[in-house]
């Protein structure tokens, strides 16, 4: 197996884009990448495009042929990888494997969704759940997230201040996020004061509907630095499985498929949590944040809420999270938010993240779910 570099990397600013089309949108994510790589289209040898819902949301399917169509790189492969809100880690992921295993010498990993298109997202997005036993129940995800939230608040004593801290963090950072969907920062008590949507969870505590891409270029390690100066390495990729419905776990506060890919993560680059200096997990909710930290081994199972609340988590903190302002802030277009995150653990690598830099990086980690936590990928980068 080779080493992996990542040479290349965008995204396009997230948001309503009512102007843009899902066609647009991975187009201009895929060029600027292969600018910032300084290579040519005809060099790419494989494409791999996270998506979860296009069928649903713009009522297209084949869209790897739509994309290498209107991107005019035919007739190179692209391959559509779909695992709900993961599809952008795994497609990641599945860049990396072609790579490695020397299938491919130049590939790139992408992510896009349009979510805008249609009236309520809702059933679309209801999905990636368990359909029989959830969502044909009338069981949302925030419904899903809120059980959670519930249970470990009942469990470790975690409070809604602590809950609604995660989302003012993520805001602080996403501030300093030129392609953030919202830029502003926003107070503990707006988000007590907003919109109830699922008890406990407010509309501050939700990831908003999101439009967007993202794309990153890999190539053997090696070759690197014949495209870039800066080249940031793949320390470790790792997926895992869950249940995908909540009433088969034997504990809906612990996200096993975390917990299971970040111990093979941290066993394949030869690393432990306190290694790690920055990190973007998958915050499609406050208590999902908090969650993910636990099962990351950041914190003690339990201890995430006061951990945020003594600013561990801020940048300048013990562990800095979603410098970019996650899913929360930066916005979460599904089948884009693991590439996404790849790309802002790239810019934090290179120095390039501007005013929500983290100082002195040099080892990474992105953390993305789909669903509940039926899949996790989670993968570790270094400089």
């Amino acid at each position: 197996m080779r080493d992996v570099a990542i040479i290349g990397v965008s995204q396009t600013k997230f948001g309503e884009l009512w102007d843009i089309s899902f066609r647009d949108l991975i187009t201009e994510a895929g060029t600027k990448a292969a600018a910032d790589a300084d290579i040519e289209g005809a060099e790419l040898e494989a494409m791999f495009v996270g998506n979860m819902t296009a069928g649903l949301f713009i009522q297209q399917e084949h869209i790897a042929s739509l994309i290498a169509d209107h991107a005019g790189l035919t007739p190179i492969p692209c391959t559509r990888v779909e695992a709900a809100c993961a599809s952008g880690g795994l497609a990641l992921r599945s860049g990396i494997m072609a790579v490695a295993s020397g299938y491919h010498d130049i590939v790139i990993s992408a992510g896009v969704e349009k979510m805008t298109d249609v009236v309520d997202p809702t059933p679309a997005i209801a999905t990636a759940s368990d359909q029989e036993w959830e969502a044909q129940q009338g069981v949302t995800f925030p419904s899903l997230y809120a059980m959670i939230a519930k249970r470990h608040m009942h469990q470790y004593g975690t409070t809604r201040e602590q809950l609604a801290m995660f989302s003012v963090i993520n805001h602080k950072n996403g501030a300093l996020n030129p392609l953030a969907q919202f830029p502003m920062e926003i107070s503990v008590d707006q988000v007590l004061n907003s919109s109830m949507v699922a008890d406990p969870l407010r509309l501050l505590d939700c990831s908003p509907v999101t439009d967007g891409a993202a794309a990153v270029i890999l190539c053997p390690a090696e070759d690197a630095h014949k495209y870039t100066d800066t080249p940031v390495y793949v320390k470790a990729s790792a997926q895992a499985s869950g249940t995908i419905a909540l009433h088969d776990r034997r504990d809906i506060t612990t996200i096993d498929s975390t917990v299971h890919a970040a111990r093979t993560a941290y066993e394949m680059a030869g690393l432990e949590p306190k290694d790690i200096q920055a990190v973007e997990v998958h915050d499609c909710f406050s208590i999902n944040g908090l969650l993910a930290i636990e099962d990351l081994g950041f914190v003690e199972k339990g201890q995430a809420g006061p951990a945020v609340e003594e600013g561990i988590t801020q940048i300048g903190g013990k562990i800095p999270v979603n410098p970019s302002g996650g899913l929360k802030a930066r916005g979460h277009p599904l089948g884009a938010t693991g590439i996404a995150q790849a790309a802002e653990m790239v810019w934090q690598l290179r120095g390039d993240a501007g005013k929500r830099q983290v100082d002195g990086i040099e080892i990474g980690m992105t953390h993305n779910i789909g669903g509940t936590g039926g899949t996790a990928a989670v993968h570790i980068f270094g400089r």
